[in-house]
């Protein structure tokens, strides 16, 4: 097994890749013009008001396309992830609080793969995180006294993800790193979205879940 020479950990062989190892940003909200660092944030926004962040400048990097790539696959998934561990935490009924705790659990995974592959430290989870960002996100009105209002927020997060990352896959260039990952990101969204209108489905007749 081969090593990666920027972080020395172990590659693999068949898989075009970029080491995201040691790289922290700086950026600053275009709201509340606080400055935070880290690597991704839940879908990209402040954490302190929910605004819009900027990256503030920096010497330009020779890789920054498939950085910026992996970067936004993990503002997603660290949204995706938030937003189903708050919504198992404050839903009133049980199948929703185990529904959303499995999807948690998977975009925890989702995480975690990508961590491995691109040799990033893994975000830590947000722990303060609002629903209202995820309706935000989604362009969906927040309505805590519908239940089914949690469904609607989540797929429409992951169509908006599927559209971001399929957009982003035809921009890139063909045999690119950050190519790759969008398309690969774009169908596992795709299948978020079938997954959640079927649990929807199920839940609104009164069935069992299937995942």
């Amino acid at each position: 097994m081969s090593l990666c020479p920027r972080c020395q950990r172990p590659l693999d062989d068949d898989e075009p890749y970029i080491c995201c190892a040691g790289r922290e940003l700086r950026w600053r909200c275009t709201s509340c013009h606080k400055v935070s660092e880290g690597f991704a944030f839940p879908y990209g926004m402040c954490p302190h008001c929910k605004g819009r962040l900027e990256l503030l400048e920096r010497a330009a990097l020779a890789d920054d396309a498939a950085l910026a790539a992996v970067r936004k696959a993990f503002e997603i998934e660290l949204g995706g992830h938030a937003f189903y561990a708050r919504a198992a935490l404050q839903s009133a009924d049980a199948t929703l609080r185990d529904l959303f705790g499995r999807f948690a659990a998977m975009e925890q995974e989702h995480m975690r793969t990508l961590a491995r592959r691109y040799h990033a430290e893994l975000p830590q989870p947000s722990a303060d995180f609002e629903l209202d960002r995820a309706a935000v996100f989604a362009g969906i009105e927040r309505r805590p006294e519908d239940p089914a209002n949690l469904f609607r927020i989540a797929i429409a997060c992951e169509e908006r993800a599927v559209a971001f990352f399929t957009r982003e896959s035809e921009q890139a260039p063909p045999g690119s790193v950050e190519r790759q990952l969008y398309l690969e990101l774009a169908a596992e969204e795709r299948e978020h979205v079938e997954l959640l209108g079927t649990e929807l489905r199920r839940w609104q007749a009164g069935q069992a879940g299937l995942l």
